[in-house]
C-alpha cells in the first residue's frame, strides 16, 4: 500500500512539473503573450532596457510605443444641431508603454506586467492597443 502511495504522489509530482506557469490572462497584453516566445517579442517590438536574473528566470524591463495623438476639442451640440460653447479644449497626448517581461530558462515568457501606461476612460489602455492588439473605440 504504502508503495502505490509514493508511487502515486511520484506520479503526481512528474506530471505537475510538466503544465505551465503562467497563470491567468487578465488583460489583453497577457492573453496575448503569455507562454510565447519572448524572441518574438523582441523582434516585433525591439530590444529591452535592461535583465536581471532572478535563479532560472530573467526579468526584463522593456519601454516602447511611442506615440503622438492629437484630441481634438470638444463642443456641446446646440438643438438646432450646430456647435456651441466649447466643453473641453484641444490637447496632446504623449503615448509609450512600459513592461516587465519574467522569461523562464527556455526563453519562454511566463508572466509580463505593465509597469507604465497610460488608461483611457473607455476602451483599452495604451499598452492593451499596442502590445495585446485590442482596439480602440
Amino acid at each position: 500500500m504504502n508503495f502505490r502511495m509514493t508511487t502515486a504522489a511520484g506520479i503526481a509530482l512528474v506530471l505537475a512539473g510538466c503544465t505551465t506557469t503562467t497563470g491567468v490572462a487578465r488583460n489583453a497584453v497577457e492573453k496575448r503573450w503569455l507562454g510565447q516566445p519572448a524572441g518574438t517579442f523582441f523582434a516585433q517590438f525591439g530590444p529591452p532596457l535592461s535583465d536581471v536574473e532572478t535563479g532560472n528566470d530573467t526579468v526584463y524591463s522593456w519601454r516602447g510605443g511611442y506615440k503622438t495623438r492629437r484630441i481634438p476639442a470638444e463642443y456641446e451640440r446646440t438643438a438646432d444641431g450646430k456647435r456651441g460653447k466649447r466643453i473641453a479644449a484641444a490637447r496632446t497626448e504623449y503615448l509609450s508603454c512600459a513592461v516587465k517581461l519574467t522569461v523562464s530558462s527556455d526563453y519562454v515568457i511566463r508572466s509580463i506586467r505593465i509597469a507604465g501606461d497610460r488608461k483611457r476612460p473607455n476602451g483599452p489602455s495604451w499598452c492593451e492597443e499596442f502590445l495585446g492588439g485590442a482596439k480602440a473605440e
